[in-house]
């Protein structure tokens, strides 16, 4: 069975690291300083000043200033008026649903997951978080007579299964008693997992093995092997190879190794 120490490398959790590399040759400085800007802004960073930016990629102050203010003038940034810290506008927010409905990310992860399939012979499916579910981006069937099928666009729970909790498990601790703690999580087999400290136990175990597996959580004839997908250092997706429990459980340890691996294909993808 792959151990933590096994695994491929994961994305930097590092705010900042896209500013520390050096541009393409032949780049327009100041637009390559005005994407590292936006690149600036994470989960863990949503918010900056300019001095703090300025120091942070080593510009001169009055560089940074004009780099905000321009995006801030097209809608890339919203400056609070108090304050005067930047966080990112609603120009981001419109080209994120032109991305996510033009099939940006599936097409990037396509030769991945016909690769996992190829090796597998089982369905590969990458899910992507919605709300307090996921939601599949895409997927490709396995071989076979009996083989799992995933539906492109289908809603599931996520504290049901490995692909949720390889995406929920990412999540501040807060946010997922948040998620899941209001109402009580509904039960579709005996190894659902059906409480918040419960989810939390498996989501330890998971960012320390840096995988998941699940045995019938939602389906009870279905076991499932998956793994984060980071963009940017923050979780983007979950990568899942899932079929019938007999199967995907006698080939566990090779199954596991080929979904870290394309994991991490799949994360330098996403542009890492």
């Amino acid at each position: 069975m792959a151990t933590a120490a096994d695994r491929p490398p994961q994305a930097s959790t590092q705010a900042g690291t896209a500013g520390r590399t050096r541009p393409a040759s032949g780049a327009l400085q100041s637009a390559d300083r005005a994407l590292v800007a936006l690149l600036s802004f994470t989960e863990q960073r949503p918010e900056w000043g300019v001095s703090e930016l300025a120091r942070h990629h080593g510009w001169d102050k009055a560089v940074a200033q004009r780099l905000l203010t321009t995006l801030a003038g097209r809608g890339f940034l919203t400056c609070d008026s108090t304050t005067r810290r930047y966080r990112l506008g609603p120009a981001v927010w419109r080209l994120a649903r032109v991305g996510e409905h033009s099939g940006v990310l599936p097409s990037l992860v396509r030769p991945v997951l016909a690769r996992l399939l190829r090796e597998t012979g089982e369905s590969v499916v990458l899910n992507v978080p919605n709300g307090g579910g996921y939601r599949c981006a895409a997927a490709v069937d396995g071989t076979g007579p009996i083989r799992y099928t995933a539906l492109v666009g289908a809603l599931m729970p996520g504290h049901a299964g490995a692909s949720g909790h390889a995406i929920f498990a990412y999540y501040p601790e807060a946010e997922v008693r948040q998620i899941f703690g209001a109402t009580a999580l509904q039960r579709f087999t005996d190894t659902t997992l059906t409480t918040v400290d419960a989810l939390l136990e498996r989501y330890a175990l998971l960012r320390e093995t840096g995988f998941g597996i699940s045995h019938g959580e939602y389906d009870e004839a279905v076991t499932a092997v998956s793994a984060p997908v980071f963009q940017a250092g923050t979780i983007a997706a979950s990568l899942t190879v899932i079929g019938p429990s007999h199967r995907v459980t006698a080939a566990a340890d090779r199954i596991t190794e080929a979904v870290l691996t394309g994991a991490a294909e799949a994360t330098t993808a996403f542009g890492d």
